[in-house]
């Protein structure tokens, strides 16, 4: 009898080799060999291309690259280099050998591949440590806004907010992230003056009443400092520290976390008509140059997070892609929050409104974390907590407390 095995999951895959009854000194050999690495790599020379593909056929893979590149009639080639992680090793050490621009490629290939196979390390933020890899973490959204895209207002009083974020936390919020002016698209900027009226009561309150780490939701360095002063333990910047150029400064001279996001436009005018040539590539450039601009100011690389930007300068086909191919963020080795909550893209694709998308809204998350997200950015913490839970344990095979 012959069957074909299902085995992402390493303690699965390392069953089945002890029930053939392989010696478990090889167990890590074949881990490697069970997983085909699609890796693109831009701008080869015609001579860098051609010494990437013969390498890859001699140690059994495979490399695509441009039909005329064998002809010499192009001068550069992208390549998509097809290989296992033992088989990158191999390739790795023979273009070692090679002349320079090939070898060049090596230290950019193997870290590639390291990020793509390991999550992040472990961070403490607060008094809590953040394991990723073991389980999605929650961030619960508490928006003190009159004029959000969804429950705008509700949470505007003091009172009302802390106790909408005490819940939160209740529900299994791992983060309270608490925003004070609104990205909704079409949105105008909040003075720092107005966003720290609305802010500050609540961020008070509720830094003596929960032990989860606190995030500002702001793209202003003057409320980041305040906030920071004041508790809050993460700073998360759609903007990805472009719109305020201080920002990065103020989160290094702190040594705080941060969410950086990519984002095209302004939230004003993000909603007209985005264009990309290509969606990956330009959001992994931009989300690349904003980790760069925060480790130039000062911050370390483990104090920073990444975010796409689900709905912040994409059209509904744009948001779709980002969540399929969420696992590509991973090239930079940073862990990755992802919001995707009662966004527009549920409601076009459910024709639905805001108030109706929470089914919409786990079917996202449960997607995102199976495709790599170590964070996911939600209004609704109870429900998609219990879906994440079942998601983690089909996942890993564990059951978390």
């Amino acid at each position: 009898m012959m069957r074909l095995l299902s085995l992402e999951n390493k303690e699965d895959l390392n069953r089945e080799l002890a029930r053939v009854g392989v010696d478990p000194k090889a167990w890590q050999i074949f881990q490697t060999k069970n997983r085909v690495l699609r890796i693109k790599v831009d701008e080869l020379s015609t001579a860098g291309a051609n010494i990437l593909k013969q390498t890859a056929l001699i140690v059994g893979a495979d490399c695509a690259i441009h039909r005329q590149v064998i002809s010499g009639r192009v001068r550069k080639s992208s390549a998509i280099l097809f290989a296992t992680p033992r088989q990158v090793e191999e390739i790795a050490n023979r273009l070692k050998h090679q002349p320079g621009c090939a070898n060049k490629l090596v230290p950019e290939l193997l870290t590639t591949v390291k990020n793509a196979l390991n999550r992040p390390a472990p961070v403490k933020i607060g008094t809590l440590i953040f394991e990723f890899g073991k389980k999605a973490y929650l961030m619960g959204i508490l928006n003190v806004t009159p004029d959000s895209f969804y429950n705008g207002g509700r949470y505007l009083k003091p009172e009302k907010a802390i106790e909408y974020g005490l819940k939160l936390v209740a529900d299994g919020a791992d983060i309270l992230d608490i925003g004070a002016e609104s990205t909704r698209p079409g949105a105008n900027p909040v003075p720092a003056d107005e966003q720290l009226k609305r802010l500050l009561p609540v961020l008070k309150s509720l830094r003596k009443k929960v032990k989860v780490p606190i995030s500002v939701d702001t793209t202003s360095a003057r409320v980041a400092e305040v906030a920071l002063k004041e508790g809050a333990n993460i700073i998360n910047d759609i903007s990805g520290f472009t719109f305020d150029r201080k920002m990065a400064e103020t989160c290094a001279r702190f040594n705080c976390y941060a969410v950086l996001m990519h984002i095209k436009g302004k939230p004003k005018t993000m909603h007209k008509n985005p264009v990309y040539q290509d969606l990956m590539q330009e959001v992994i450039d931009y989300l690349n140059s904003t980790v760069a601009r925060a480790v130039a100011a000062g911050m370390k690389r483990e104090q920073l997070f990444i975010d796409p930007g689900i709905g912040f300068g994409k059209k509904l086909e744009h948001n779709l892609e980002i969540l399929r191919r969420l696992d590509e963020l991973r090239t930079l080795g940073l862990p990755v929050v992802v919001g995707p909550s009662r966004k527009s893209f549920i409601g076009m694709v459910l024709n639905l409104p805001a108030e109706e998308r929470l089914e919409g809204t786990i079917a996202a998350a449960v997607l995102a974390a199976l495709n790599g997200a170590d964070i996911v950015r939600v209004h609704d913490v109870g429900p998609v907590k219990r879906a994440l839970r079942l998601t983690d344990a089909i996942r890993t095979g564990e059951i978390a407390g």
